[in-house]
């Protein structure tokens, strides 16, 4: 089955896999995915995200936390649908939970965590909240 959002695809995946103590997720690949897995990776609220290729097929494999360990992600959520974008200027780019959380926002010059995107002086499409 074909998703209409993938980004809201990949994100609902990570937050069952959380909801079950699952710490590991596969899902189809894409650019976008990739760069909000990494987002997340570098704020520090996923292990890591690789990309494998089988023939013509690449899956991104996100592992949310050690096997021992909680997940940090307490919520993850979509903030810009298909039917209805959500843009913002750089002066309004909003903070997650008094500065605890990020939000990440699609700009000009790529996809990037809110903070950057303000010291940057960006606007763009806001895509997820994640604290």
């Amino acid at each position: 089955m074909v998703s209409t959002d993938p980004i809201s695809d990949m994100l609902t995946r990570v937050r069952n896999a959380i909801l079950i103590n699952k710490n590991q997720v596969s899902l189809p690949y894409s650019k976008i995915k990739e760069d909000v897995a990494q987002i997340l990776v570098s704020s520090g609220f996923l292990k890591s995200a690789n990309v494998t290729e089988e023939g013509i097929n690449k899956t991104l494999n996100i592992e949310i936390a050690d096997a021992d360990q909680p997940a940090v992600i307490t919520e993850i959520k979509r903030l810009s649908s298909p039917g209805r974008r959500v843009y913002v200027q750089s002066k309004e780019i909003p903070k997650v939970k008094r500065g605890r959380g990020i939000v990440i926002v699609s700009t000009s010059q790529g996809v990037m965590a809110g903070a950057d995107a303000k010291a940057k002086k960006l606007g763009g499409e806001l895509i997820c909240e994640v604290y």
